[in-house]
């Protein structure tokens, strides 16, 4: 391998940003592509599968043979707010291979007792997501209800361009969500990106069945990474 190349993917690694390492299985030449530079051609289009799926594999692309490394960073799940929705989604994602923190100042309800083998923070968002920032590869779930709790990490999440934001509450509630978030500066584009209500539409219920459809959405907001929405739409009628 190219050493240049290793260092590059080293450094993308550190960053938690995604990229390929192609090598060109003709002459064994190597190249590192970050997620989002722009490559044509058919093997573009299986750079853009590789990123989105993250497996590695061999393909035939322009008439050559290469084998794209896949290098993802894991996915981080961060949820606003230490409720029964919460407690049923901690060993759902964790099965699902996507561990998740929860984030909530009330140490009432963010405690050990409630939450075993979570990674736990019984304060601010402000101060958690100061010193542990957000980034692209980065779920947020906001279930307070509570905008001292939510409205900091939602704005948050937008600056960080997760690739899932979701919010409880009803449109109404929303409606204020959305003045609230851009009195803080948020642009509307932006806030469109925020799931809510919450979670796929399944007809959800109880605490589970809504953490069944949040995390749901979270997978689907995950894989879909990069489609249009027409593709998109496609994906989720499969």
């Amino acid at each position: 391998m190219d050493i240049s190349a290793l260092k590059a993917l080293n450094e993308e690694r550190r960053a938690r940003r995604a990229a390929v390492l192609v090598t060109d299985l003709e002459n064994g030449g190597t190249t590192l592509v970050r997620e989002g530079e722009a490559v044509g051609g058919e093997l573009g289009a299986a750079l853009a599968n590789t990123f989105r799926s993250g497996k590695s594999g061999a393909v035939e692309a322009d008439g050559r043979r290469f084998f794209l490394n896949a290098h993802l960073p894991r996915p981080r799940l961060v949820v606003i707010g230490a409720v029964h929705i919460s407690q049923a989604l901690a060993p759902m994602a964790r099965i699902a291979g996507y561990p998740l923190e929860i984030i909530d100042p009330r140490t009432a309800f963010a405690s050990p007792e409630r939450f075993p083998n979570v990674d736990l923070y019984p304060e601010w968002p402000e101060t958690v997501l100061g010193a542990r920032p957000l980034d692209a590869y980065s779920a947020l779930a906001a279930v307070t209800h509570d905008p001292k709790i939510d409205d900091f990490a939602l704005k948050a999440a937008l600056d960080a361009g997760c690739f899932y934001i979701g919010a409880l509450g009803s449109r109404k509630t929303h409606a204020k969500r959305v003045e609230r978030l851009l009195a803080l500066g948020a642009k509307p584009e932006e806030i469109e990106r925020i799931a809510a209500p919450i979670g796929l539409d399944i007809g959800a219920a109880s605490p589970a069945e809504i953490a069944v459809a949040v995390l749901a959405q979270v997978v689907r907001a995950f894989r879909s990474r990069g489609m249009s929405g027409e593709r998109r739409s496609k994906g989720e009628a499969a």
